[in-house]
């Protein structure tokens, strides 16, 4: 049967409440929909037990995608002993959880990127000005073999996945350090300098003073021809909306008390829900 609707929506980090709530926002029919999330599953919500299992059901149904985020990277990293649970962070329960093992051995093998259809691009973060869309996703399933590889890579992924150098993308990069720096663009990612160099600490929106050289990574003109929009969350301070050229946000700040947002790609609507949000 064809698909009907296709919905991307932003970071859930673990707000169940307000999934369930959009979901029927959106009447939502597993029978003719498919959903895409922008990564960060868990984190800071209510209840990313519920929500880590009730998005891995639908994508075992095939009628749901993932790609990965930052906060989703770090659950991994917890649970292979490379760091410790977040001060905010309510991820303890899936950690405890009996089906632990095959929660987060499922959500390693979701990927950085997806192509939603031949318009969109899907990843956590964003896409730097300085990469092809072909190049983006070379280098995802770069790091995307490395986390559905042997528990070996996979720890050696984790155990060097943390740091902010090298800021800036070279295609002599080697190992670990090579897989850091694409991890960073596609799940750390918001402003960046003409060359592509990575800046960490700004979170603000886009009214706020910006560090001199530096701008959102969707204001710079791509190097290389791109026709295709970039899909992404991450950057709760925007709000999930804004007009910008070949991007749309899609994280609307709901685990901070603001909305989460579908984005429908047949029509370009978007569609948001307040309840629930903020319960984090």
């Amino acid at each position: 049967m064809p698909i009907r609707y296709n919905y991307v929506i932003g970071d859930l980090q673990g707000c169940f409440t307000a999934l369930q709530t959009l979901l029927e926002h959106i009447e939502f029919d597993e029978k003719q929909d498919c959903l895409w999330f922008a990564g960060d599953l868990v984190a800071r919500g209510e209840d990313s037990l519920a929500t880590l299992r009730f998005v891995k059901k639908l994508c075992e149904k095939d009628v749901a995608r993932t790609v990965l985020g930052n906060h989703d990277l770090n659950l991994l990293a917890v649970w292979r002993g490379y760091n410790k649970i977040r001060k905010n962070d309510r991820t303890t329960p899936i950690l405890e959880a009996p089906d632990a093992p095959v929660l987060l051995n499922w959500l390693r093998k979701q990927p950085l990127l997806l192509r939603p259809n031949a318009d969109y691009v899907l990843t956590h973060a964003g896409l730097p000005h300085c990469w092809t869309i072909a190049q983006a996703e070379s280098l995802a399933f770069e790091v995307a073999m490395t986390l559905r590889g042997t528990f070996i890579e996979l720890d050696r992924f984790l155990e060097n996945m943390y740091g902010n150098d090298p800021d800036v993308w070279s295609d002599d990069l080697e190992g670990s350090v090579r897989l850091r720096v694409i991890t960073n663009y596609l799940t750390r990612m918001r402003l960046v300098d003409a060359d592509g160099r990575l800046e960490f600490a700004f979170k603000d929106g886009l009214d706020a003073p910006m560090p001199d050289g530096f701008a959102p990574w969707f204001n710079w003109q791509p190097q290389f021809k791109r026709i295709e929009n970039v899909l992404f969350g991450h950057w709760a301070a925007l709000e999930g909306a804004g007009q910008m050229l070949n991007a749309v946000p899609l994280d609307g700040g709901c685990v901070w008390g603001g909305s989460l947002v579908a984005y429908r790609l047949e029509d370009g609507q978007r569609f948001s829900t307040t309840a629930g949000c903020g319960l984090g």
